[in-house]
């Protein structure tokens, strides 16, 4: 007589059937769909982040090179002296020039005095009239010495000033010219710095998108931090380069811009309409060494891993190129659809290993 009793290997077998049968129970994971969405047409073009004020300051006189303030990489405020030269010269120049001065100064006075006596008596008739035009002319030329003289104290004063080479504007020194006991002349070199504060972006853009360029489309540049910056003043070169066909366009960047430098290469974006998407959030995609996947959730709960082409993020949601149908439902919780998919698969490894 056959028991009907099963053993009891054999139950615990069917009943593990039975798991395996069963749909994950997935239903409890956060889920989204996966749709099109309208995003903006936007053309991504790099560029090269230029300091609008550079300069090389140069010296207005000669005169040996007696200090230097500044190094390479220092900040430096508007009119600070950079480097000083020797005034020894200059400054007698004004000395001699006050003093001439002074005496066209006297000159005048004396010749104005004289000028007005002889007035007096000629008004009198007691003196010629050719005697009235020489102390007219004398005095004419008196002024006009006083003239010369003031004008040349004020070029003396000027040349002693250069010999104080001042920064234009506040920035960084980039390079130092001259050294110590150097002469510098008119024109030489001193040093060669760049402003900080404002900047500028400067793209080669394919002649096709000019037209929207001038018309005033959207147009941002993609700070280091992730922020992405509004341009507004837009400049475009009016004419194209022979071997590319691109035109060159300067993005000016707000005033106080930190976190860019100039040298520095960024991602620039040019908006040109909408166009019809298919997305999945940002949270839902997975990257694992050179993969990127979604868990797509089936009909029937079950999770599997599925591979995309991710294409670029717009706000939280990830273009999605291929791997992905419209409509299908994707987990937004990663972490816990590979935990769960591992639980489910934990016992039927452990089965095989007792078989």
């Amino acid at each position: 007589m056959v028991s009907r009793r099963l053993p009891w290997f054999l139950l615990s077998l069917m009943l593990a059937g039975v798991a395996a049968a069963e749909p994950p129970r997935s239903a409890t994971l956060p889920t989204t769909i996966a749709e099109y969405r309208a995003i903006p047409r936007e053309y991504r073009l790099d560029g090269v982040v230029e300091a609008i004020h550079r300069t090389t300051v140069s010296a207005q006189t000669q005169g040996q090179v007696e200090a230097i303030h500044y190094d390479v990489d220092d900040y430096v405020e508007r009119g600070a002296v950079l480097v000083e030269l020797r005034d020894t010269e200059h400054r007698a120049r004004v000395t001699q020039a006050a003093a001439d001065l002074k005496s066209a100064t006297a000159k005048l006075e004396q010749t104005r005095e004289e000028y007005d006596r002889i007035e007096g008596l000629f008004a009198k008739r007691n003196v010629s009239e050719s005697q009235m035009d020489r102390a007219a002319a004398d005095l004419k030329a008196a002024q006009a010495a006083l003239e010369s003289a003031t004008a040349q104290l004020e070029q003396a004063q000027e040349q002693l000033s250069y010999t104080e080479i001042r920064a234009p504007y506040s920035g960084i020194v980039t390079h130092r010219h001259v050294e110590l006991g150097e002469t510098a002349s008119p024109g030489t070199p001193v040093m060669t710095g760049l402003s900080l504060d404002e900047l500028r972006v400067v793209v080669e853009v394919p002649q096709s998108l000019i037209p929207a360029v001038r018309s005033g489309t959207e147009i941002h540049v993609d700070l280091t931090d992730g922020e992405r910056l509004a341009v507004s003043d837009v400049t475009v070169f009016p004419f194209a380069d022979m071997g590319s066909n691109t035109f060159t366009v300067r993005l000016r960047l707000p005033v106080g811009t930190r976190s860019l430098f100039p040298g520095m290469y960024v991602k620039t974006g040019f908006v040109t309409g909408e166009r019809r998407e298919l997305v999945v959030p940002k949270a839902a995609v997975v990257y694992r060494s050179e993969l990127t996947a979604v868990y797509v959730q089936g009909d029937d709960g079950r999770l599997a891993l599925r591979q995309i082409r991710a294409g670029r993020t717009v706000d939280d949601q990830i273009l999605v190129l291929a791997g992905l149908e419209a409509g299908e439902r994707v987990v937004l919780d990663p972490l816990a659809a590979s935990r769960q998919i591992k639980a489910q698969t934990a016992p039927a490894t452990e089965g095989h290993g007792d078989d």
